[in-house]
């Protein structure tokens, strides 16, 4: 069952202070979309049950990649396919290309935004883990308010974030930190392209010799929101990788996370997948 288009209201603002001045009127009322990639699915499956919507596709203040000494700052409505192409996150940030690759088809990557990526709020999005290994930050602003917030703190619940009623997600910085870092980004689906990932796993590891300085792993679509394996990166920081430590950290692994179970797999299929990532991507780093 389709919905029915005439049932529905839709704005474009000119400029982000109308955007803004309208969220600010009536909150709550107006649900801002970036690409509409997920909306047009619920749309055309008669499940939107939103009337009211605000396009974001002409703020210009939404959109450019800003490189500066200390950071990449992203417009929140840069595409997947502007990730993929700019040449400093392909040489520092490549997990966030490989996620931006693995996202959709390329109608999806030429039209969808990494903030309504982040937005929309899905644990099993391709983009948040590889965020997360970065320490990203996003900017919110509304009309009357501007600031940063770790993204590690913006999801609080399944589809729920600190994003008020009122407010835009405007930016993403990444801190130029992980240069020569090595990094592995790896999604697992039911098949190779344009599938939802039943597990997600991003990480990045600063080795000196053959130990572990510093890590940082990151999982999607194994919990209610995306999180970081924090315990599983304690045991490793400062460890000499051997088969002993990776068998350790698996089992740590396994102890850190509840995975769930749901229509595209089971918590026993995405807590060995889930392993085997780990296992695969330390045994990289001893190479």
């Amino acid at each position: 069952m389709r919905a029915y288009i005439p049932g529905y209201d839709l704005r474009v603002p000119g400029s982000l202070t109308e955007a803004l001045g309208l969220l600010a009127g009536e909150p709550g009322i107006w649900q801002p979309f970036a690409g509409g990639t997920d909306l047009m699915v619920l749309l055309e499956a008669g499940k939107l049950s939103h009337k009211r919507f605000l396009s974001l596709s002409k703020l210009a203040d939404l959109r450019g990649i800003e490189v500066t000494t200390d950071a990449v700052i992203l417009g929140a409505m840069t595409t997947y396919t502007e990730i993929q192409q700019h040449r400093v996150l392909q040489t520092e940030f490549p997990l966030l290309c490989a996620a931006a690759r693995e996202t959709g088809s390329i109608a999806t990557q030429n039209r969808g935004t990494l903030g309504g990526n982040i937005a929309n709020a899905s644990p099993a999005a391709d983009s948040p883990p590889a965020l997360l290994v970065y320490d990203a930050e996003i900017e919110l602003i509304s009309a009357r308010d501007v600031h940063w917030l770790p993204y590690r703190e913006f999801h609080t619940g399944y589809k729920k974030m600190q994003l008020a009623p009122a407010e835009l997600l405007r930016a993403i910085r990444l801190p130029r930190r992980v240069k020569a870092w090595k990094q592995y980004y790896r999604k697992v689906g039911t098949r190779k392209a344009q599938a939802i990932s039943k597990v997600c796993f991003a990480g990045a590891a600063q080795m000196q010799a053959s130990k572990v300085r510093d890590i940082r792993i990151a999982l999607g679509s194994i919990a209610p929101i995306v999180l970081r394996a924090v315990k599983t990166e304690d045991v490793l920081r400062g460890a000499k990788l051997s088969p002993k430590i990776i068998a350790t950290a698996k089992e740590t692994l396994a102890r850190e996370i509840s995975p769930i179970d749901d229509i595209r797999s089971t918590a026993r299929y995405r807590l060995r997948v889930t392993q085997n990532l780990l296992e695969e991507f330390l045994s990289q780093l001893r190479r």
